[in-house]
Parts: C-alpha cells; structure tokens; sequence
C-alpha cells in the first residue's frame, strides 16, 4: 500500500512491455520490494546502485501507460508504506484504474489548477473535494466536469513530481479511490435469499 506522497522523481532509462529500468536516488531497494512508478505497483527485480529494474506484466503494459513511457521520461516514485509512517495522503494500492491525460493547465498566483480528461467509466468515482491519484500522486478534486476534472497544485507539488514537465495530451495514470469501489460493490450486491423477497 502507498500514499500517494512521491519520495522523488526518477528518469526512465529503458523501458520494453515487459521491463523496466529506472535511474533513481533511492537508496537501499532489495529484491522483491513493492515500489510506485507513476501510480503503478511494481515489484524491484534488480536494485543497483543509482538504479532499480523491475518486471511489467502484459496486464500492466495493457492497463498503464507505463509500456509506453520513453527513454528519459521523468517518473513519480513511492516506496510502499511503513507500518510505522505517517498516512499522509490517502489509501493508493498502485492499481491503476485507466490511463487519462493532461487536458491543460492554468498557472494561477501561487499555484497552479491541472485538468485531466478521465475515461468514462471511472467518472462516477469522482467526487468534488475527494480524492484520486494522478501519477502515483495523491490529490484532491478541485472542479469537475464532464468528462474530465482539476486539482489544484502547489509549487512544491509542481517541482517535486513529473507534473512540471507534463504537456496537455501527455497520458497519466489514473486510480480512483478504493474506498468508492467499495461502496459501489456493496450497494450493488444482496444476497440470493433478499433478491426473492
């Protein structure tokens, strides 16, 4: 489980549909540990020094735009959360829901108001003032509209994530919060014997 709370900001070295290798200044990664890249939970395969590579299932390369990323592209990265950490975002499994992408961004004084095109789909899971993850970057909806919605993003958010260097078009990886899937199933489900009643 993450935070959404990006610890850095790694480059994408090489990238296949089936592996990755980041370069990164995380420090002390060993084999089999759970790690965020851009909103995607992927596990390290091979820690290096300056560097990690890890294994992307066809799953991922079809629900991510992870097998899509260029050789350079700038990446969000999270280590799982701690048992002893602070929570500072919200609940983020790392699975990504659907690939969305930048719409536009407006720079406002002292911050900046980005706005995503979200497929469909996930649409009912956005709720004004709730939260989504973008990138692997825990955030709060700031307007919705349809077919799309904004965040509101300070400079820190600006300079320490891959958001600076997004462009309207880009594709960014979008999960929606568990806790409305939840809900959702729940109020959708009854058991055999209340459905004959």
């Amino acid at each position: 489980m993450f935070t959404g709370i990006v610890e850095t900001v790694g480059t994408a070295a090489t990238v296949s549909d089936s592996r990755i290798r980041v370069i990164s200044e995380l420090k002390d990664l060993v084999v089999g540990e759970s790690i965020s890249v851009n909103g995607v939970c992927l596990t390290v395969t091979e820690p290096e020094a300056g560097a990690f590579t890890a294994d992307i299932s066809e799953e991922t390369a079809r629900r991510t735009s992870l097998g899509a990323l260029m050789p350079g592209t700038k990446v969000n990265l999270e280590r799982a959360m701690r048992a002893d950490g602070r929570f500072g975002g919200h609940i983020v499994q790392g699975h990504v829901d659907g690939v969305g992408n930048v719409a536009e961004l407006e720079q406002l004084e002292g911050s900046a108001e980005m706005w995503f095109r979200v497929p469909g789909e996930l649409e009912r899971y956005l709720v004004s003032k709730g939260s989504v993850t973008v990138e692997g970057v825990s955030l709060t909806v700031a307007s919705l509209e349809s077919g799309r919605f904004s965040v509101a993003l300070i400079p820190h958010t600006l300079v320490n994530t891959n958001f600076g260097a997004k462009l309207p078009g880009d594709p960014v990886n979008i999960e929606v919060d568990v806790l409305a899937k939840y809900v959702e199933r729940l109020l959708g489900y009854a058991p055999e014997e209340e459905q004959r009643r």
